[in-house]
């Protein structure tokens, strides 16, 4: 019986070490999980005009081969660009591999490859606008006597080079995506763009996507592309240098780059880059919070633009609201009811702004945004990228302030309008001195509600490149890496918006329900 109970140990034994084998084996199976975001477009990654279910681009080639080389299957994972290194963070991608440039901050807290592309910044304009042709002219005055808007990819190197060197004498406007920019650039919205010469080399000089525009004076300010890792993977950071490098030796790399018409005699310099880096964790050469000290003025500047979009669509939005309200309900028992001037004329109108509200709450925010700004200048109607986004909001609001005043002036007692009316006030001036100010008392605490949830709402004119306080976060935490800091002080500016907007419409709602109840 104990040879018996021996025998079967040492079988279990036997087992369990090859289950480890073969768990092993399969660990190196495992796909090389890589982050990289569709937005930033071409040449880096782009859906197949073909087939949009499958991305390709030059770092997709990139990716594939030198998971090939290391004995693993590349496997893309979409992520927003400013969200890719915290992704790589929480562990849910292994590679942060998408134009990502090198700066010490991520150095200090990421391991990064070697450069697997060397680019410099490329000064892009409409070829029939004459007035940019250097990089000195960005900083002169337009004939209109307004500075130049020019255009980059937020959280870029190209947006802290041009915010460093010009951002003194011109308008930095910050997109999401770098065609954005160059669409905004062809259509007058913009000056110029500032970008990577890879973007510029693939789509106007590659694929002629864009023929009105035209690539200025000499390329600026050298950088690195490079992929990071996590502090903990060197092993994965040794396997991805010794592929870059095999890759460099075979001629890969550069059949990779020709293949998207961005190989050019720049990159003949990386074997001297690659002689004198140092991939491992850098020391940062400040603290975090003099990092933080040095970002809070701008998220501060950033609030003040959240609360200008706030304080001028809010007021819009109610005056819409109010007219689109006093229209549906005019006929209303409340208001007087009967006939109305021009009586004929009252159902289509009525029907057009039943129409407006159910289509602006029926649709989502960002695409009435998004409509406003990129669909207007298509039919000659060009508008200011913040007041695009007061535009937007405004509209947007005003729908749910005219159900909001709608209900408020139907609540109002009837016989409030037929005292009025027997005292011999006019309809509209029994409606506006005795119906509305009723009304208006009623609908407040849903009005402030919304003003306050308005503030939040303001986050979505990003998407147009307004750098409002959710962007400026987003940019700030992901240049530096202190998420969780910026998170605090971005949540407390926001907090200092709206809870005293929470008191004052506690106090108002106070004062009048004591004025209501008064003798």
């Amino acid at each position: 019986m104990p040879c018996r109970i021996g025998t079967l140990c040492l079988l279990l034994i036997a087992a369990n070490c090859s289950s480890v084998a073969l768990a092993a084996k399969l660990g190196h199976r495992e796909p090389l999980r890589w982050g990289g975001d569709q937005e930033g477009g071409g040449p880096y990654i782009f859906a197949r005009d073909d087939d949009p279910t499958r991305v390709i681009g030059f770092e997709v080639d990139l990716a594939e081969v030198l998971a090939r080389r290391i004995g693993r299957n590349a496997q893309f994972v979409q992520c927003e660009w400013e969200q890719i290194l915290p992704v790589l963070t929480r562990g849910n991608i292994d590679v942060a591999l998408n134009g990502y440039e090198y700066n010490d901050q991520r150095a200090s807290r990421y391991l990064c490859s070697l450069p697997y592309y060397i680019f410099e910044l490329g000064l892009c304009v409409n070829s029939k606008r004459q007035q940019i042709r250097t990089w000195d002219d960005l900083q002169k005055t337009k004939p209109d006597g307004t500075e130049c808007r020019v255009g980059v990819l937020g959280g870029s190197a190209a947006d802290r080079y041009v915010t460093e060197v010009y951002g003194a004498r011109c308008q930095v406007i910050r997109f999401k995506g770098s065609t954005e920019a160059m669409w905004q650039v062809e259509a007058g919205q913009i000056d110029a763009t500032v970008q990577d010469l890879p973007i510029l080399n693939f789509y106007v000089e590659h694929l002629h996507r864009y023929p009105e525009l035209d690539v200025v004076d000499q390329p600026a300010a050298r950088g690195y592309y490079v992929m990071y890792v996590r502090s903990e993977e060197p092993r994965l950071l040794d396997q991805l240098n010794f592929a870059l490098r095999t890759l460099r030796e075979t001629g890969e790399l550069r059949e990779i780059y020709e293949r998207y018409g961005i190989w050019n005699t720049t990159q003949e310099d990386l074997d001297e880059v690659w002689a004198g880096w140092h991939t491992g964790l850098r020391a940062n050469r400040q603290g975090p919070w003099e990092t933080l000290r040095q970002q809070i003025p701008l998220l501060l500047k950033a609030a003040a633009v959240t609360v200008a979009l706030a304080v001028t669509s809010m007021p819009l939005a109610i005056l819409i609201g109010l007219c689109v309200a006093l229209v549906r309900s005019w006929n209303h028992p409340a208001l007087g009811g009967g006939t109305v001037p021009l009586s004929f004329l009252y159902p289509p109108l009525r029907w057009l702004c039943t129409l407006y509200v159910e289509l602006i709450r029926g649709t989502p925010l960002a695409f009435q945004l998004l409509v406003v700004y990129f669909i207007l200048p298509k039919v000659g109607v060009r508008i200011d990228n913040f007041w695009a986004g007061v535009l937007a909001l405004a509209v947007n609001y005003s729908a749910y302030e005219a159900e909001i005043f709608r209900l408020g002036l139907q609540a109002v007692p009837r016989g409030q309008i037929e005292a009025a009316l027997s005292l011999g006030m006019s309809r509209p001036l029994a409606v506006r001195r005795i119906i509305l100010p009723q009304a208006v008392r009623i609908v407040i605490p849903a009005t402030a509600n919304d003003f306050i949830a308005l503030f939040k709402d303001t986050a979505v004119c990003s998407v147009i490149a307004v750098n409002e306080l959710s962007k400026q976060y987003s940019l700030g935490a992901n240049t530096t890496g202190l998420f969780l800091q910026m998170a605090a002080v971005a949540s407390i500016l926001y907090l200092a918006m709206s809870y005293p907007l929470s008191l004052l419409a506690g106090l108002l709602e106070r004062k009048f329900r004591h004025d209501l109840h008064a003798p």
